[in-house]
């Protein structure tokens, strides 16, 4: 699993114009399976995705393919861990320590 945190690099005005394509592309990826869970940070200086997928690779090209990424407005920080103990809700995605 991966926590992806997103940092705005420019004023909220340019972050706002191209919002809409980023709310677009977020749903792409809900509709894949592959996030579970966004929303902005408070302050809004950027957001926060819970994400799953095969590996680190996968989730740098999705990270990649962010309108916000691709603008110029915005980086990620990607952190991977092993959810080895969810809420019930997420139980499908719970994941074995490696041995």
């Amino acid at each position: 699993m991966f926590v992806l945190e997103l940092t705005y690099t420019a004023p909220l005005d340019r972050i706002d114009a191209v919002l809409p394509e980023h709310v677009t592309w977020l749903k792409g990826h809900y509709e894949a399976g592959t996030f579970l869970a966004s929303g902005r940070k408070v302050p809004r200086d950027g957001g926060m995705v819970l994400a799953v997928a095969e590996d680190r690779a996968a989730i740098e090209a999705i990270t990649g393919s962010d309108p916000f990424t691709l603008a110029g407005l915005a980086e990620y920080r990607v952190t991977e861990f092993v959810a080895s103990t969810t809420a019930p809700a997420l139980d499908a995605f719970r994941e074995q320590l490696p041995a």
